[in-house]
């Protein structure tokens, strides 16, 4: 499925097989889970896709070809790929393993064809080995939900009382992990929206309400994945004095003004930027452990028109997942 120009649905094409260069894999997909950076690539919002493009950043698949140089990884291995796609590995980020952080990136299913297909091809470094057993749908949320989801509750640091603003893909598989952390959760969703709180409730959140609303006692921190600004200065009045809030997404709408008042006490308003390969790595290991499971819909490739649009208007419970 392939973007033409920002703002247009994807087309259905036959492109030819890619082949692994130096240092990749091609891997055979599965599934590819739909994100919210794949609207905002879709939309316009980000605004510098490698065009033509096909989108696509959750990938779960087996390696089916290997290029020149490749070595940790086997023909017929389950693997997945994220949205870091490509680092330089020489620029001051990547020197102090914040490859998160580097100058030179590449990203999956933005700068780099991704998973809307039957095949890909990756840079190794980033293809990350995934356990037998779950489905391949099951698992493609955990590649940036999940992935973005763990970096955002280790900005949360130990955090006991967290708000989730916005309980979509990213917060249904963290709300898991923390709550086997033994941590305390309130949901926040969109307001009237009774069936997000009561999904953020089964697994786990003690309270849950819309995001007009004022949660039942002072939070140690808030994670924001809701890609709305007006929820800063919300989140800001939620949490105590040297509490933390989380803006997990990698677009967002502007923030508003707010008064000081709400940010002094030494509260602090953090992002989360892109995933390092030591987090897909621990974030694997702690989910199997936690034995987080994903709520998730299924769609034909061909219908990732309809998946986006259902993400785009709400209409999903859980993450949205592309079968080829």
């Amino acid at each position: 499925m392939v973007l033409q120009a920002p703002g247009k649905p994807l087309r259905l094409q036959d492109l030819p097989l890619p082949e692994p260069g130096a240092g990749q894999v091609r891997i055979r997909i599965a599934a590819c889970g739909v994100c919210r950076t794949d609207l905002h690539v879709v939309d316009g919002e980000l605004t510098e896709p490698k065009l033509p493009l096909v989108p696509g950043h959750e990938i779960v698949g087996r390696v089916e070809a290997l290029g020149s140089g490749v070595e940790g990884l086997t023909a017929g291995q389950r693997v997945g790929v994220p949205w870091l796609g490509h680092t330089c590995g020489h620029c001051p980020y990547c020197r102090m393993q914040a490859e998160n952080l580097c100058d030179a990136p590449g990203f999956t299913g933005y700068t780099i064809d991704g998973g809307y297909a039957e095949a890909c091809v990756a840079d190794a470094h980033y293809v990350l080995p995934l356990p037998e057993g779950p489905g391949d749908a099951d698992l493609a949320p955990l590649l940036c939900a999940g992935l973005i989801g763990y970096r955002s509750l280790r900005m949360a640091r130990d955090a006991d009382r967290i708000g989730l603003y916005g309980f979509g893909a990213a917060a249904h598989i963290l709300a898991q992990v923390a709550v086997w952390q033994g941590r305390r959760l309130f949901a926040f969703t969109r307001p009237g929206d009774t069936a997000a709180q009561e999904f953020a409730r089964s697994l786990g959140a003690e309270w849950a309400g819309g995001s007009d609303e004022a949660a039942p006692e002072e939070l140690d921190a808030a994670i924001i994945f809701a890609p709305v600004g007006a929820l800063v200065p919300a989140a800001l009045r939620a949490i105590r004095k040297g509490g933390t809030v989380v803006c997990g997404g990698i677009h967002m709408s502007d923030i508003p003004a707010f008064p000081y008042s709400i940010l002094w006490g030494e509260r602090q308003v953090v992002s989360v930027a892109n995933l390092t390969r030591r987090d897909g790595l621990e974030f694997l290991e702690i989910a199997a452990k936690a034995g987080v499971r994903t709520e998730v819909t299924a769609y034909p490739l061909a219908d990732a028109n309809t998946a986006l649009a259902d993400l785009r208007e709400g209409r999903l419970t859980g993450a949205a997942v592309l079968v080829p």
